[in-house]
Formats: C-alpha cells, sequence, structure tokens
C-alpha cells in the first residue's frame, strides 16, 4: 500500500499518518513513514522524543549528500546536475525507528520557490518516487498541501489519496482544492477524512465535502491536544482516536481490496 495524506496546515494529516503508520505496523507489515511537509511534525506525532528529534537531519538540508548524488552544490542556480540520482539506499541509512516504524523525513527546499529545478528538489522528488513506485514497504507519505514533491509518475503510483479536512469553509475550499492538484496529477483513487468532529457536525461536513468519498470521523478529543503538547503519540494517548483510525483504516483496506 502506498498512502499519501494531505491537507491544509493544522487539520490533521500528520496525526492520522502517524495513526495508519501505527495500525500497519501493529499488523507486522514494514512501514515506511515519510514526512514530506516542510513543517516537518510526524517524529513527534509518532512518539518520538524531543532529544531524538532534535538529531534528525532532514534530507533537504544534507548538502553533502545533495552534492555527491546531484554533483551539485545546494543553493547555488545555474548547475549542471543529474537528474537521476542515486536514492534507493537512502531510506535504509537515514530513516529513523519507532515502535516497527521507519521514519525518513525529507524536509523543503527554502531557495528558488516551489518545483525549483534545483539538485535539493530533485533528489526529494526522485527519492518520493524510488518510496512510491519501487520500494516493497507500506509507505505513508504525510505530504504539504501544495504537493510540492508529487511528480506525475509517482502520482499515479499512489493507492490511495486521503484529503483531511476540518469543520469549517476554508478547510473545505483547500480540500478542494488539492482535489484538482490531484486530479491534474493522474491521482483516480482520492478520499476524504474529517478531523476534530463534534456531535451534530457530522451532515455540513458531507455537504462540504460532496462528490468526494469520506472514509470516516475522527472526533475532536482533548486528549489528543494533550499529547501533541507532552510530544506522546496519538495512538497512546487518545483512545477515541485511534479507534477512529482503526476504522477509516478497514474501510481504505477493502476500498483497496486488501481484505
Amino acid at each position: 500500500m502506498k498512502i499519501a495524506i494531505s491537507g491544509k496546515g493544522g487539520v490533521g494529516k500528520t496525526t492520522l499518518s502517524a495513526l495508519l503508520a501505527h495500525l500497519y505496523a501493529r499488523e507486522g507489515k514494514r512501514v515506511l513513514a515519510v514526512d514530506a511537509d516542510p513543517d516537518a511534525n510526524l517524529a513527534s506525532a509518532l512518539g518520538i522524543s524531543e532529544e531524538e528529534v532534535q538529531k534528525i537531519v532532514p534530507i533537504a538540508k544534507m548538502n553533502e549528500l545533495i552534492y555527491e548524488r546531484t554533483g551539485a552544490e545546494p543553493g547555488r542556480m545555474g548547475q549542471w546536475f543529474t537528474l537521476n540520482p542515486k536514492v534507493d539506499d537512502i531510506p535504509d541509512r537515514f530513516s529513523v525507528r519507532k515502535d516497527g516504524i521507519r521514519l525518513l523525513v525529507m524536509g523543503g527546499v527554502e531557495t528558488g520557490g516551489a518545483g525549483c529545478a534545483c539538485p535539493e528538489n530533485t533528489l526529494l522528488k526522485h527519492l518520493l518516487r524510488h518510496l512510491v513506485v519501487e520500494r516493497g514497504d507500506t509507505v505513508i507519505v504525510d505530504m504539504e498541501a501544495g504537493l510540492e514533491h508529487l511528480g506525475r509518475g509517482t502520482a499515479r503510483a499512489v493507492d490511495a489519496f486521503i484529503v483531511v479536512v476540518e469543520p469549517g469553509r476554508r478547510s473545505f475550499q483547500t480540500a478542494k482544492a488539492v482535489v484538482k492538484l490531484a486530479a491534474d496529477l493522474g491521482i483516480k483513487k482520492v478520499y476524504a477524512v474529517a478531523n476534530k468532529v463534534r456531535p451534530g457536525e457530522e451532515e455540513a461536513i458531507r455537504e462540504g465535502v460532496e462528490g468526494l468519498p469520506l472514509l470516516g470521523f475522527m472526533p475532536y478529543d482533548p486528549a489528543a491536544v494533550s499529547a501533541d503538547l507532552s510530544g506522546r503519540a496519538a495512538y497512546e494517548s487518545s483512545p477515541a482516536l485511534l479507534a477512529a483510525a482503526t476504522a477509516i483504516k478497514e474501510k481504505l483496506d477493502e476500498l483497496m481490496g486488501e481484505r
């Protein structure tokens, strides 16, 4: 299974990514969780300690690696560099392990703007393509809303693309924009998950994501907020979120033919 999860900042896509990674790992699957959002928080959501989080260097910041693989220095424009860098050893060399899950933090490119033709971006895009197209693991990618790292070939290899929304018009509008980007890239299986849902809000959410298959609802739970503040994994401190994510996973598996 290759799953990409997106949505505007703060809706809970990182929480859902961590919960799904935990559930697939609990089944004995080889799980690779990929933080492809420049605002990287997946390590904390997986319950990795703050001390260990501080030691993680995103791939986009590994200047020596980028130079070694592309032949160009990061941050400098107008250079020649390879468009097909070697990436197959990166997940095993630079991932962090936690409770049967391997985490790879990709980071973001700060210079040149989105989609810049620079060695950093080239390495990240090629790495993500390798993870989704060629890797044999269950891969769960925590994406930014702009789908910065997704090329067309990578996108078409994604088994399921999940857009996380929260109750509110701005979240629904962002979701529709993300769905359009996904469709432009050739992604056919796009689903929604609603997070921070209070009783009585379900119908308004269904109307807000009309036309987008809804995998399920995740409740608003103060325990999840406390877990985030304390650096604990949501699956350790919020039984309600874990139960909701389990139902979402089961529905996704059924739709994907995993059961």
